[in-house]
């Protein structure tokens, strides 16, 4: 394969020539033209749900609150198959390897004491997807299960299966002690883990405040990922600083999920919402915390819409939460690489050239324009002309 130059474009915040061959980025150099391009990464979504996406056309109605999404859920998950999974699923990975995602955390529910169906399915896909989209499994179960004695049996198999701890954190009596007991699996197990907590807008969720505060003692920093944290943006300025201050100096991140929260948070038929339900993600940045946004649902109970365009959900992020585009394009690849444990992906001589090449002049650029081409290149060509070269191979 002949070198090929792509010129003057844009990445980071320099103009330049980025030439091509062999598969690798043989030099970047820079260069005196204005861009009418960028060049990013590719991408990293760290909270997906590839085991219940794609149900949304069996659901039957609109949920006014995420237990009601949850229930509803529930009543789909009791007719799923292996084969369902898996096909389901696939055409999730198919569409995140399509728009530039090159690694992703699915969440899987884990609501009894074995190993969902789901889990294997997944299993056996981020073998297949091996080189194409990498897939990290995140075990999402009750907090009451996993302080119960059935915790040490799937913590056992989540660290068998190199995967992360997860678990939902909504409430409840004697909470922290619950939350103690999920912090003393994963560190007998070497694990990660990564939560969904206080996803609603009461004052009285404060899940996240256990988290911090164990992450600090027990020495788990850079280990700990919080979703949601949507009762953050409902509590006092200075009690939700005083928290993000804390998670920044305990080393926890947060990965906010605007579309899934913008559609049930604040829900209530025939009422225009009030609230977004939006984590505070500026204030996190501002204290120190590393701050993702992501996914989450896609067309599902809890999220009915869309594809795995993850620029898709960063741009409703940015609108959302009045966001600089330009200083949190970073919260879509290398925030989420670091938070998942990844090597960050460099465009630089000598990397493998994958990355994806955008007909916008800037990340502000392309806030204004979402429809602007995209052109996955993986090894060094587009991602359609890699593959036929594949196949005819």
């Amino acid at each position: 394969m002949r070198p090929e130059t792509l010129e003057a474009v844009r990445l980071g915040g320099a103009s330049v020539d980025v030439t091509v061959a062999g598969g690798r980025i043989a030099r970047v150099t820079p260069s005196a033209r204005v861009p009418a391009r960028m060049v990013l990464p590719l991408l990293v979504d760290a909270h997906v749900h590839l085991d219940k996406t794609h149900t949304a056309q069996r659901i039957g109605r609109r949920p006014q609150s995420l237990h009601e999404a949850i229930e509803l859920h529930l009543a789909d998950m009791a007719r799923w198959t292996a084969a369902d999974v898996r096909a389901r699923a696939s055409l999730g990975l198919a569409e995140a390897e399509a728009q530039g995602i090159g690694a992703l955390r699915t969440h899987v529910d884990w609501i009894a004491p074995e190993a969902p169906l789901a889990w294997a399915v997944l299993g056996e896909l981020a073998e297949e997807w091996r080189g194409r989209v990498r897939v990290d499994r995140a075990a999402l179960a009750p907090l009451d299960l996993l302080a119960s004695e059935a915790g040490p049996g799937i913590a056992d198999r989540v660290a068998a299966d190199g995967a992360t701890l997860g678990a939902f954190v909504y409430g409840g009596e004697h909470q922290p002690a619950k939350l103690e007991a999920v912090f003393a699996l994963a560190l007998r197990r070497d694990l990660a883990l990564d939560f969904h907590v206080d996803e609603g807008l009461g004052r009285e969720l404060v899940g996240v405040d256990t988290i911090v505060d164990l992450t600090g003692r027990l020495g788990m920093a850079g280990r700990v990922l919080c979703g949601h944290c949507c009762a953050l943006s409902a509590r006092a300025e200075a009690d939700a600083a005083r928290v993000l201050d804390a998670a920044a100096k305990a080393g926890v991140a947060m990965v906010a999920l605007p579309t899934t929260n913008l559609y049930l948070q604040d829900a209530r038929e025939g009422r225009t919402p009030r609230l977004l339900g939006i984590a505070p993600v500026q204030e996190a940045r501002a204290a120190g915390v590393p701050v993702a946004l992501a996914l989450d649902n896609v067309r599902d109970a809890f999220y009915p819409y869309g594809e795995y365009d993850l620029l898709d959900a960063w741009r409703l992020g940015v609108l959302a939460a009045h966001l600089e585009p330009d200083d949190w394009i970073d919260a879509a690849g290398p925030v989420p690489a670091a938070a998942l444990g990844l090597a960050p992906q460099r465009i630089a001589a000598g990397e493998p050239a994958d990355f994806i090449l955008i007909d916008a002049a800037s990340p502000a650029d392309l806030v204004s324009r979402p429809r602007a081409r995209r052109e996955v290149w993986r090894n060094g060509a587009p991602l359609g002309a890699a593959r036929e070269e594949a196949l005819t191979a």
